[in-house]
């Protein structure tokens, strides 16, 4: 979790490299809504694929069985982890 100054330097980062673009927003004077500019949406896409290449290659020396249960037990340690999200310190 980052705190509000902490995501404010983000987004300022991201800003200022033409990746996204901050709107007020409609209804609540109090609320900043932040957009992915084309530029961002290109970048999004091309690290997209850069994964889905890299987690093909990861995952290259498992049978789709251990793939399958990778999955399973992946599925279930996320499910984990959000049910203790409140018992961390």
């Amino acid at each position: 979790m980052h705190s509000s100054g902490g995501m404010t330097a983000r987004i300022d980062r991201l800003e200022r490299d033409g990746l996204v673009v901050r709107r007020s927003h409609p209804t609540d004077r109090r609320g900043t809504l932040v957009a992915l500019t084309p530029k961002g949406i290109s970048l999004i896409d091309a690290m997209l694929a850069k994964h889905v290449e890299n987690e093909r290659f990861a995952l290259a020396g498992l049978t789709m069985t251990e793939q399958q249960q990778l999955n399973a037990l992946s599925i279930k340690l996320l499910a984990d982890l959000k049910a203790q999200d409140g018992l961390r310190p």
